[in-house]
């Protein structure tokens, strides 16, 4: 049997939807099947032809406009032109690997780091953010002599051997690593009134305590800050700090896996784990870094990246680029100039406390929770149980992508819509899309 995976799955196409569709789409869908595999999934039991993005909107191949309200791979919106610009230019004038004198990832690499702590003061580069943290777990074995990964429950790191091994939302399909411990997400919203600096930093310590009895030496903790793939907990800010000490009690290395809280994301701080007053051992990126460019990198104290550095090379072909460092540098320039993260704060501020009228109005609307513009809305059958409804979550993306709305859902129990639009999301937006999910709930029956 399929095994059914959190992120994969939970919302997707299959082939019992296929009836319902178009001439059309049903033959497109048949065509990817044929030539793609398994493998890979399309969201939505109807699925959408996309043709066109600009900003937070993309646009169907029948003309049809829709509010992106989950790609953070378009970090500063679709198609931005300073993107574009940059990339046409560097492309006209060289494009080499690594092995060759330039400024532009020298330019870059001074630019990223000013945004970090003084500690973090060297960088690599790679495509994506899979290969960073697989780098990253290198490492953590290089600094501390061990094998021993904890990830939250739920938690997705990447696709290469090391971090599928670490990324049990991928699924039952795909083994962890015999030396990876899961450690429960902080679930503020479930852990009603307790300390849940105290609680994480205890759990943190127990799975420690279990590698050592099973004879594995714990090398590090890796965790995204906001805990995305798990349901979107950004706690209040500071929590976090006891159970990093743990990990530096116990040896181990911080890893701040920043593809989803990252550049500017949570309005509060440049960087997720900026909310939390923590300096990481070690920090990765990904996705929004480029704007859709490939390009990730990786970020390091200079001791902890020096015990593997100075002893192992690397290459990456294509990783630092000089076309995808000019991606970067106008990304990064963008959020500067535009003042993204000023602009995430105010809005997501604005979006959340619409959304929470929203939970006033609905008893299916358990909690609504977030940091700038990534929000968790989560759906219950009952607010006293605090019961999760997967139905209903999995109903209401489908309701709102017939309202031209884009989003999907996360979390262990595949109830949370995972509410994170691109950073040119503006406040004329969440009329969209408060009015769609209100008049979705109401048709739902809720």
């Amino acid at each position: 049997m399929t095994s059914r995976s959190t992120i994969m799955d939970t919302n997707s196409f299959r082939e019992e939807h296929a009836a319902g569709l178009d001439e059309a789409t049903r033959s497109l869908t048949k065509r990817r099947q044929n030539l793609l595999g398994a493998s890979y999934r399309l969201f939505y039991r109807r699925p959408v032809h996309l043709v066109r993005g600009k900003g937070a909107y993309l646009w169907d191949r029948e003309g049809e406009k829709y509010l992106d309200v989950y790609n953070n791979v378009a970090s500063i919106g679709h198609c931005h032109p300073a993107v574009i610009e940059a990339v046409q230019q560097q492309m006209g004038k060289l494009n080499t690997h690594t092995r060759y004198l330039h400024e532009t990832i020298l330019d870059y690499s001074e630019s990223i780091l000013a945004t970090m702590p003084d500690e973090i003061n060297r960088a690599m580069y790679m495509c994506t953010g899979s290969e960073a943290n697989d780098l990253a777990m290198r490492i953590a074995h290089a600094w501390s002599g061990g094998t021993g990964i904890i990830v939250t429950q739920e938690a997705y790191h990447g696709t290469s051997a090391l971090t599928s091994g670490a990324s049990p939302a991928l699924g039952s399909g795909q083994a962890l690593a015999a030396t990876t411990r899961l450690v429960s997400a902080p679930d503020h919203y479930r852990l009603q009134g307790q300390d849940a600096g105290a609680w994480f930093a205890a759990e943190m310590q127990k799975q420690i305590d279990d590698m050592k009895a099973h004879g594995i030496k714990f090398a590090g903790f890796m965790a995204d800050s906001i805990f995305s793939s798990d349901g979107v907990f950004p706690g209040e800010a500071g929590f976090l700090k006891p159970s990093i000490d743990v990990v530096h009690r116990n040896g181990g290395i911080f890893i701040a896996d920043e593809v989803q809280p990252g550049f500017a994301r949570t309005g509060e701080s440049f960087w997720g784990f900026g909310r939390h007053g923590l300096v990481p051992d070690v920090i990765t990126t990904g996705k929004p870094m480029g704007n859709g460019i490939p390009v990730s990198g990786l970020f390091a104290r200079q001791e902890v990246m020096e015990a593997f550095s100075n002893h192992v090379p690397y290459f990456n072909t294509f990783g630092g680029n000089p076309v995808s460092m000019a991606a970067a540098s106008a990304v990064l320039d963008v959020i500067k100039t535009e003042k993204l993260q000023e602009h995430t704060q105010k809005v997501g501020s604005q979006l959340l406390a619409e959304l929470r009228t929203l939970q006033d109005k609905h008893d299916a609307v358990g909690d609504v929770r977030g940091a700038g513009l990534f929000i968790g809305f989560e759906l219950v059958k009952d607010r006293t149980t605090r019961e999760p409804d997967k139905a209903l979550a999995l109903d209401l993306i489908e309701a709102l992508r017939d309202e031209h709305i884009l989003t999907s859902v996360a979390g262990p129990y595949g109830n949370v819509l995972k509410l994170r639009p691109p950073l040119a999301f503006q406040s004329g937006d969440i009329d969209w899309l408060t009015g769609a999910l209100d008049r979705s709930l109401t048709r739902l029956g809720h």
